[in-house]
């Protein structure tokens, strides 16, 4: 069998791909680092980052101010994308790799609140889709009500389950394809929206305001931490790696800081509160129906990767099922959270206020893991990684150390200085308001390094 027929088997469009967390082999890794631009930009051209855009000026930014938060915010992908060099080198999922810097048990509960977190946000990016699609139905004449909305849910469903039970290539097709669309689309939005700006100067906000800003736009790249090895498995390991960390930092980049900026504009001209409402008051009427339909493509390219990473991380949690029949699973999860946001009661400002709160912990497991990385310059015992009690990365009864201290570190860190609808931390107020929960990533990292300066690196497989 050829290489190019092997390739097909496990990895084609619209074929149900059969690898999960196993190791891709050399022989059945495709692509370039060119896919990591249109996964990242198509994933991320979602009204997301209009909203958070929208919520740094609610904090007391100028349009001025917030544009910096946003930029600056937006090179966090540069960490996001460079985070995924280790799937070259290993093949295997970020959230298999992360045993390394935490052991193979400790590794358990990080896994455990990131699939919380990945189908908490499927969640809302579903609700959001679904109430989009159905104001859309309404305005094509199609009426409202509960078999509109069902109707509606059903169809948001479908889209994401379909291309994320599919699997990578699928995936990385699928992103492609509806980033130029959403592109084109979300464009003609700026368009409409960015030259009324008002960028007149306002009372200084405090440090506060700014702090807030920040960890809000920065609180999705956070969010994508245990997965970008997932879509660099299948890469070949003779891509350049300074070309993988580019290609994925700019797709992100682009469509964060551009989206974002959009916000921005748009709370400087009217009632951002109900995000949906106030961005389609500054279109014009005929543009209104294409910008629900731009805010259900953004969910659905958002949910997909999420979705289609929860897979791989039911199977690192020991779930003994292949990837297409444990994303059944999530999906299920997701249907039935969905039905009850839309349907039962509005939990969703609630889910969205405790998904925010744990940020206490993937702050510092993120600075764990990239110091870890750096630290290995991503070499790996990559067999070790699969072995369990048998491998290098058991430790302690599974536990490393170093990494579950520096953790226990950035966690207390993070909870001292968090301020949340939920939780606010005693050092806040000290502080003056000022919110420096991201910062436990540094004090965790730095940590790690302090404690674990003489891990072995081990030479990338032949």
């Amino acid at each position: 069998m050829t290489q190019q027929e092997t390739t097909a088997d496990v990895d084609e469009v619209f074929r149900v791909e059969t690898h999960g967390i196993d190791p891709i082999p050399d022989a059945e890794r495709h692509g370039g680092a060119k896919d990591l631009f249109w996964l990242w930009f198509g994933s991320n051209l979602t009204f997301t980052y209009v909203i958070n855009g929208a919520l740094a000026v609610a904090f007391g930014l100028s349009f001025w101010q917030a544009t910096a938060v946003v930029v600056l915010s937006g090179l966090s992908f540069f960490a996001i994308s460079a985070a995924g060099l280790s799937g070259i080198r290993t093949g295997t999922a970020t959230l298999v790799i992360s045993r390394a810097a935490f052991g193979v048990r400790g590794n358990w509960p990080a896994g455990v609140l990131n699939w919380v977190v990945s189908i908490g946000y499927t969640i809302v990016n579903t609700v959001v889709g679904t109430l989009a699609l159905e104001v859309f139905f309404a305005e094509i004449g199609l009426g409202s009500g509960t078999l509109t909305r069902a109707l509606a849910l059903g169809i948001t469903l479908a889209l994401t389950f379909a291309v994320a039970m599919w699997g990578h290539a699928t995936v990385q097709f699928a992103e492609r394809w509806m980033a130029y669309i959403l592109a084109i689309g979300f464009g003609a939005l700026l368009v409409f929206i960015l030259p009324g700006a008002q960028t007149t100067a306002v009372a200084a906000p405090g440090l506060s305001g700014w702090s807030l800003a920040f960890v809000v736009m920065l609180a999705g790249p956070f969010s994508y931490l245990p997965m970008p090895a997932d879509y660099t498995r299948y890469l070949p390991r003779t891509t350049s790696l300074k070309s993988i960390t580019w290609m994925g930092a700019l797709g992100g980049f682009v469509s964060s800081v551009a989206l974002g900026i959009g916000g921005v504009a748009a709370a400087t001209q009217t009632d951002m509160t109900d995000a949906v409402a106030g961005a389609e008051s500054l279109l014009p009427g005929w543009f209104q129906p294409l910008f629900l339909a731009l805010v259900l493509g953004g969910s659905v390219t958002n949910s997909i990767i999420t979705l289609y990473s929860s897979s791989l991380n039911l199977q690192v949690l020991g779930i003994p099922w292949s990837r297409a029949r444990a994303i059944v699973i999530s999906a299920g999860v997701t249907a039935v959270g969905s039905l009850a946001a839309l349907f039962l009661t509005d939990f969703t400002t609630s889910l969205l206020s405790f998904l925010s709160l744990l940020i206490i912990v993937f702050a510092p497991w993120g600075g764990v893991f990239l110091a870890d990385m750096l630290m290995r310059r991503c070499r790996y015992d990559s067999d070790a990684l699969h072995a369990g009690s048998e491998g290098a990365y058991w430790y302690r009864s599974g536990y490393h150390p170093a990494g579950m201290t520096a953790l226990l570190a950035g966690m207390a860190f993070a909870a001292l200085t968090c301020d949340s609808e939920l939780w606010t931390g005693p050092l806040v107020a000290p502080l003056g308001g000022a919110d420096l929960t991201l910062l436990g990533s540094v004090v965790a990292g730095l940590t790690y390094w302090a404690l674990a300066r003489r891990i072995p690196a081990y030479a990338p497989a032949a």
